[in-house]
């Protein structure tokens, strides 16, 4: 039997996980996850395609695939991690819960509405969809409708649901971690 490559996977798309299972703490919402080699060879390929990998597409994760991962995510505006989370995985076109080989991804924990978060949190937030386009009003760390409308834009250009609320995976692919917020 071929050993499982370990590709950072954040903690939001673990079915189940056991202390084993866990190689190494990323940061507060990552950790390393086993990934069969067909999909570190369905996510080569994918980098392939857009042009950030030019190795084999040979379901061995290695120092290549790490730096073609640091490149897409950093041509697509992504938090530069060189490790796969949801955004990443979901903007290379791959549905993160088939890439752990499960279908039934655990619930993530949830985030607070946006309107108990601190002005700071709200301005960090509004600063960040500015950069990346999404946000044209002031970053006064007042949450209105142009702040909500923001965040439905970027969560439907990410594939994400486009609820407006600050999911795990939202907050995530703005390049912030739930636990950086501040909430009243």
């Amino acid at each position: 039997m071929k050993p499982f490559a370990r590709i950072a996977i954040g903690a939001f798309l673990a079915a189940s996980v056991n202390a084993s299972a866990i190689g190494q703490i990323a940061s507060s919402l990552a950790y390393i996850q086993p990934v069969p080699p067909a999909s570190v060879q369905a996510v080569q390929e994918h980098l392939r395609s857009a042009g950030a990998y030019n190795g084999a597409a040979d379901g061995l994760w290695g120092p290549d695939s790490v730096a073609a991962l640091q490149r897409f995510q950093a041509s697509h505006q992504l938090q530069v991690t060189g490790q796969l989370n949801q955004a990443t995985a979901v903007a290379l076109g791959l549905d993160p819960a088939a890439l752990l080989g499960t279908q039934q991804a655990a619930l993530p924990p949830p985030v607070p509405p946006a309107e108990t978060l601190r002005q700071s949190s709200v301005r960090a937030i509004q600063g960040r969809l500015r950069s990346l386009g999404f946000y044209r009003g002031a970053v006064d760390g007042v949450w209105g409708q142009s702040t909500q409308n923001a965040i439905e834009q970027f969560q439907q250009n990410r594939g994400l649901q486009p609820n407006g609320q600050l999911t795990p995976a939202t907050v995530s692919g703005l390049g912030l971690t739930p636990d950086s917020l501040a909430y009243r």
